[in-house]
């Protein structure tokens, strides 16, 4: 009997795919309180996304790392290079040095449907031989990671089988492109699993190809989340936003004139809902864009221009 349609594609795609899939063993030092500095072995996997040799992984496979080693499906073995890291994202570039890589294509994640047939692969506990692949369904978009602070956001969940070891793998679709990078699963439910969106993918490679890092708009505060519980103990005005609690006197929003105590609700087109939704929405804005900022104070509402600057390395907070 033949393969049905259906297998023709999954077939192919993990034919296309599995070539540029990698795995990756990293070596860190860690301290041992008897015999002092001593070295931790990881697996994890990635993919390769350019012909000259640039792999994609999660941050965490080779965070650091004192050596990172690559290996093919075909046997080569390659000392890779990291070029470029995200922690925030979880994403991180590594160079290898060969000639005829195979490598994969990004695809477009803007453009996934729920319930869209997925291929997870990737170097599933470190078994020899080829990458593993399971196949699922996008169960969810833009879903934050559970347990995580408000970086991990706007994820791909599905119930493709991601183990450990999978980190740093693709998430394919039928036709063999990279729709996300296999970034986490949660060990306690049942078909859960998440990955960074090729679109995010794509941002970062953009940032540490031209700036050699990650380049962030910065507005110089901190503060909590607004909630109706928030709001009823403070007798805010709003019961969603930020309450600041620090603003930077050398910040861009002490520049626009914000101050302790007031409530950000929007900026630019973006309603904020909390901390998460604010730094998403900083995300997909660049340095030098002057955005409208709308503001809560003493239960009148406000809105100021402000001019987005990049974070500075040494910052000294102070309260206003």
């Amino acid at each position: 009997m033949g393969l049905t349609e259906l297998e023709g594609q999954i077939t192919g795609a993990v034919e296309r795919l599995s070539e540029s899939v990698v795995g990756i063993d990293s070596t860190r030092l860690t301290r041992d309180f008897r015999f002092g500095m001593v070295p931790v072995e990881g697996q994890g996997s990635g993919v390769i996304i350019d012909p000259r040799g640039v792999i994609v992984t999660n941050n965490h496979v080779i965070d650091e790392s004192t050596r990172v080693q690559v290996n093919l499906k075909d046997g080569r073995t390659f000392v890779g290079e990291v070029i470029g890291a995200d922690p925030a994202t979880d994403v991180a570039l590594v160079k290898v040095n060969g000639d005829n890589l195979p490598f994969a294509v990004l695809g477009d994640s803007e453009k996934l449907k729920v319930g869209q047939i997925v291929l997870a692969i990737g170097n599933a506990l470190g078994l020899p031989g080829a990458p593993t692949v399971s196949m699922g369904l996008i169960g969810a978009l833009g879903r934050p990671l559970p347990g995580t602070d408000f970086v991990t956001e706007g994820l791909i969940q599905t119930d493709a089988a991601i183990n450990p070891g999978n980190s740093g793998g693709p998430l394919a679709d039928l036709d063999g492109k990279v729709i996300g990078m296999n970034t986490a699963m949660i060990p306690f439910a049942q078909g859960m699993g998440f990955a960074i969106p090729s679109e995010t993918i794509k941002r970062i490679m953009d940032q540490i190809t031209r700036h050699g890092r990650v380049v962030r708009p910065w507005l110089g505060i901190s503060g909590m989340d607004v909630n109706k519980f928030v709001a009823r103990r403070y007798n805010l005005a709003v019961e969603q936003g930020v309450l600041l609690a620090e603003v930077l006197h050398e910040g861009p929003a002490r520049d626009a004139g914000l101050r302790v105590g007031d409530i950000v609700v929007k900026i630019g087109e973006t309603k904020v809902e909390g901390m998460k939704s604010l730094v998403s929405a900083l995300s997909h804005l660049t340095i030098g864009e002057e955005v409208s900022l709308q503001f809560v104070r003493n239960g009148t509402s406000y809105e100021s221009k402000l001019r987005l600057r990049e974070t500075p390395e040494k910052v000294v907070a102070r309260r206003s």
